[in-house]
This record gives C-alpha cells, structure tokens and sequence, in this order.
C-alpha cells in the first residue's frame, strides 16, 4: 500500500455557532482517488475547506505529507502542495482564460514545475480557444474547466475536487469524469467530493460516506458499491 499523504482525525468545525463537523476522519494514500460521499449538506465542502485552511478546525487535526497544517493559513497550505477546486468555482469573471491560469502559477512545494500553461491547455483542450476569453462570458462547464486548470497550474501534490460535476450538461459531467481518469493515470492523488456515487465508481479506488458531518462508512468503492443498507441509507441509491 502506498503511503499515507493526508489524515484528517476527529475533526470538529463549525460556522459561528452551528456545528457542521462532528469527529470527522479520513486517510488518503498517495497516487489514489478517493470519493467523498453524502447528501447535499452532509459536509462535503466542509471537509474540504477544512483541509485547504478556508475555515477553522476547532478541535481534532489535519496532517498533510507529516506534518501538522491545522491552524496554519490557507495560503501557507496551498505553497505546501494542497490545490484546492472550490464548489462555487470562484474565478476572475473579468480576467481573461488565460490571466486566470496565469495568476495562479506557483512551483510545487519542492520546486516542481510539471504543469506549465502549455500543458494546461494540452489537458483542458476545451480552454485553448477560449484564451482570450473573459472568464465571465464561460459556461459552467468551461469554468469549471478553467478551475481545474487553475488548480494545476500551481503545481499541487493532493487535488481536492468539490462536486465537479454539479448543475453540468451530461456532456460536460463525462468530459470531467474523463480529465480525472486522465489525472489519476497520471499519478496525480485526489479527493472527489460527490453527491453522485455513480459518477464515481469509476473514477475513485476507495469511498469516505459523510452524513450530518460525521463520516459513516470508510472503504474501497466495491465495498460500498455493494453496501446496498449503506447507499440507501446515506446516499439515497
């Protein structure tokens, strides 16, 4: 098994004072996918957020590559290798394609430089095109391209996906699920937060199922795939 990247241990996390979190866990192992499950409003985004620093974990911890990043800044966390696809997709509407790919190029965290905005492009052929474009006259689906590529070009270690494939055209949903098959092939470790199991099977090697901010169900994608008690209970399959 490979190593042991990123551990999230019995976080609590709230927004003033309404607990969204309660205790939640989860391990991810370098080079694999892993599928963060629930309901809308189970804790997805928060447990992502968590771990890129956006909001603060009160109690518990987040270890990333050894070392303890609960409390550290959200800018410090991204330098350390954490690429962060927000729900909401947060572009520069008024910056071109290409600006908002530029703004975001950083090295990796040990000087890797293995997405520059050529290979980008050659990823996301979509986006190329659309170079002079304003990121506010994109469609969902090419935002959220644009978003992922953002991501990449800061060179990260882990990418946290939250909901891809939300409020897209069928089209768009299996042009996504097929630029995170080509990252995964690639090597790339990544945490995919979905409503949506069957977008996921196969695309991710394990599943963490979330519910009312406290993860219920931990193993492979099989197993839970076969957990009919577990998918009707907590994903309503």
């Amino acid at each position: 098994m490979s190593a042991t990247i990123l551990t999230v241990e019995n976080i609590n996390v709230f927004y003033g004072t309404s607990q969204a979190l309660f205790e939640a866990s989860l391990n991810l192992y370098a080079g694999e996918t892993l599928a963060l499950l629930g309901r809308n409003g189970a804790g997805k985004s928060t447990m992502m957020k968590a771990i890129a620093g956006v909001i603060p974990t009160r109690r518990g911890k987040v270890t990333f590559m050894n070392k303890t990043i609960t409390g550290v800044p959200s800018y410090k966390i991204a330098r350390s290798g954490i690429g962060y696809v927000p729900e909401d997709r947060q572009i520069f509407p008024t910056l071109t394609v290409e600006d908002n790919l530029v703004i975001a190029y950083k090295r990796g965290p040990n000087g890797e430089d293995a997405w520059p905005i050529q290979r980008v492009y050659d990823m996301l052929p979509l986006l190329a095109p659309l170079k002079d474009r304003m990121g506010g006259q994109l469609s969902g689906g090419e935002q959220q391209m644009l978003t992922v590529g953002r991501s990449l070009m800061g060179n990260p270690t882990v990418l946290l996906l939250d909901e891809p494939s939300e409020g897209l055209a069928p089209i768009m949903v299996e042009k996504i699920g097929t630029l995170i098959e080509t990252l995964k092939s690639l090597g790339n470790t990544i945490v995919l937060a979905e409503q949506n199991l069957h977008f996921c099977l196969g695309l991710a090697d394990r599943a963490v199922v979330i519910d009312k901010g406290k993860d219920v169900f931990n193993g492979s994608i099989k197993e839970l795939n076969t957990n009919d008690e577990v998918k009707q209970r907590y994903l309503s399959v």
